[in-house]
């Protein structure tokens, strides 16, 4: 009877991992496409009205005009008057809109803003924040190099990587890795740390190289 019970629930938390991933996804695009939907919605009522296109039709003819309407807005930014204009816009609504400028840079620290500061373009580091003999480390990403050689690190949090914490880091605590991506240090943080072998476990090439350069220093 135990090993029935144990192969029933084993088997359902088997399904159950490869379903929740699954549903996840579908529930994000479901909710992203209703926000692209409720803004579209207006042109595609007056497409159908004024047309005999279908509600479908109308609808991708909506998103390819908010897609032309963002390269539009892009291009015009470029321009030295599209740039006083959009600072000038971001000003007003940073004075006005509290939470704005929050906002604001989290989406290009995603994203990339000007001179590519998305953090998914960062470096991933195995950070010390109480000192190497403490023997405490976290997953890190490098945010900023200082002129002194130090570092400022964000420390994403499990399981939501958005919450995290931000250290400032004398170069000694700091040990950078480039063998990991930032996509393979998000998903050991989502995992609560499960396949973290990647983080500690150096290829051996990149520990030649490292070697390497460590002799050329001295």
């Amino acid at each position: 009877m135990k090993r029935l019970r144990s192969f029933v629930s084993i088997t359902l938390i088997g399904g159950f991992m490869v379903i929740l991933p699954i549903a996840i996804f579908v529930w994000l695009v479901e909710w992203l496409l209703g926000v692209v939907r409720s803004l579209i919605q207006p042109l595609s009522h007056w497409l159908v009205e004024q047309t005999a296109f279908t509600n479908h039709v109308a609808d991708v003819l909506g998103v390819l005009l908010l897609l032309c309407a963002c390269f539009l807005i892009g291009l015009f930014i470029k321009t030295s008057v599209g740039e006083w204009v959009h600072d000038q816009l971001d000003a007003w609504l940073t004075r006005l809109a509290p939470g704005y400028k929050t906002i604001r840079e989290v989406v290009s620290q995603l994203l990339g803003g000007e001179g590519n500061t998305s953090l998914l373009k960062g470096e991933v580091c195995r950070a010390y924040i109480m000192g190497r003999a403490a023997g405490v480390s976290v997953t890190a990403i490098v945010t900023a190099k200082h002129a002194n050689g130090d570092f400022t690190v964000y420390a994403p949090t499990a399981p939501i990587p958005t919450s995290g914490f931000v250290y400032h880091l004398s170069s000694e605590c700091v040990d950078m890795l480039p063998h990991v991506s930032v996509e393979e240090a998000m998903r050991t943080v989502i995992a609560c740390g499960s396949g973290s072998q990647v983080i500690s476990e150096i290829p051996e090439g990149s520990a030649k190289l490292e070697y390497t350069r460590s002799d050329k220093g001295r």
